[in-house]
């Protein structure tokens, strides 16, 4: 039977030495019909499956089925790293990269990926879409991808928020993924991260155009997010504790609540249920039946705060952004977290700021970018040249706007 200590061991496994420090992309794009600019069905000549077989056929990749449908890809390079192709619930395709020691070898493999999606898209008549959020489609004009983990969030989604669809199938985003060494460097690594989420968000934004129109949003993705689904979103006050760790992360994943459990390859509605009713044996869909690794597994999964916290930490800030700049967003979060001296300076800088400022920041980025005032006075754009960020990640964030 699987314990608490069960539950927080699941994220000590997730330290690493540090010559084993990696850094993993994941990289979202709506994928759309060329000619006629309509979002992709899953099935047809020009759809996702045919753009899945595409990549299988001409490039290698190994599809993942769920019963008839194929929802996944997945490779092993010539260098080892392993990679996955995953759908997003509008059709959206992602990119989750393999492990890297260095920004260019990141780059590198996310160029090739790009290059493949171009050739069969040419092929068949689609075209890719990096942006936030879909600039001139509805919610309507989008068909699901036949996942049930997708169904099971169609139908819950709008009980908790009023903008879970448009999340669903209206927004992309662009994260990285890095490791931590202890659960004390995971403390910093995430505290540090969450406060400067914000700033994240600022630099990537991407998603100003809406129905057509401009939102008055720098980043609607980010907005759109607020009202999602608050139970498993947004900013983690607990974080901001000076004795953070795994044991109060999983505190906070065992109340949110579930989505599935997977048995047999199918999936299992148990939409607003406890996960800790479910270790207890209780769960009303799967009576006197505890749950395995594995479902824990799953059901971190479905958490969805601006920094998440599996075996190791997601940069969840960022709108999707064109393929040159994705690579910023890994030399952003690398340079902060991964070289002592920045995290050190960083860790200063926000040493006083509480989980309500962090939360106001939150949510005034959207709209305001960079002239997001910080706690102790001034703006968020004041923070560059003390983090020492490349100046060319602003430089191009600032291009991105004209």
């Amino acid at each position: 039977m699987l314990t608490r200590n069960d539950l927080i061991e699941h994220f000590h496994t997730g330290c690493k030495k540090p010559d084993q420090l990696r850094l993993g992309l994941e990289w979202e794009q709506f994928t759309l019909n060329a000619k006629t600019g309509e979002p992709l069905p899953y099935h047809g000549d020009v759809g996702v499956f045919a753009l899945l077989n595409g990549l299988i056929a001409e490039f290698g990749w190994s599809p993942v089925f769920e019963e008839e449908n194929i929802i996944a890809l997945h490779r092993t390079r010539k260098d080892g790293t392993e990679q996955a192709i995953s759908l997003e619930p509008g059709g959206q395709i992602e990119l989750s990269g393999g492990l890297h020691k260095d920004i260019e070898a990141l780059k590198a493999e996310t160029a090739e990926y790009n290059a493949e999606l171009k050739i069969v898209g040419d092929k068949i008549g689609i075209m890719f879409l990096p942006l936030g959020f879909i600039p001139n489609k509805s919610r309507e004009d989008f068909h699901y991808v036949p996942k049930p983990r997708y169904e099971i969030m169609k139908k819950y989604m709008p009980k908790r928020g009023s903008k879970g669809a448009d999340m669903m199938l209206r927004t992309c985003t662009v994260q990285v993924n890095l490791d931590y060494m202890s659960e004390r460097d995971m403390a910093r690594k995430f505290k540090v991260s969450l406060a400067l989420q914000p700033l994240a968000t600022a630099i990537f934004a991407n998603s100003r155009i809406v129905d057509g129109k401009d939102s008055g949003f720098q980043s609607y993705r980010s907005q759109v997010w607020l009202d999602t689904d608050p139970d498993r979103t947004g900013v983690l006050p607990f974080v901001f504790r000076s004795d953070f760790g795994f044991a109060h992360y999983a505190e906070y994943a065992l109340k949110v609540p579930m989505y599935f459990v997977k048995r047999d390859g199918h999936y299992i509605d148990t939409a607003g249920e406890s996960f800790l009713a479910f270790m207890e044996g209780k769960l009303p869909q799967l009576p006197g039946e505890t749950p395995k690794l594995k479902d824990w597994e799953d059901h971190l999964s479905t958490l969805f705060p601006e920094v998440r916290l599996k075996r190791y930490l997601e940069m969840r800030g960022a709108d999707s952004v064109p393929l040159e700049r994705t690579g910023d967003l890994a030399q952003l979060w690398s340079d902060l977290l991964y070289q002592e001296e920045n995290l050190a300076r960083a860790e200063h800088m926000i040493k006083d700021w509480t989980a309500e400022d962090v939360t106001k920041m939150r949510i005034s980025v959207p709209k305001t970018g960079f002239d997001t005032p910080l706690p102790a006075g001034g703006i968020l754009r004041d923070l560059m040249a003390e983090l020492h960020v490349s100046p060319g990640i602003l430089a191009r964030a600032e291009e991105n706007r004209k």
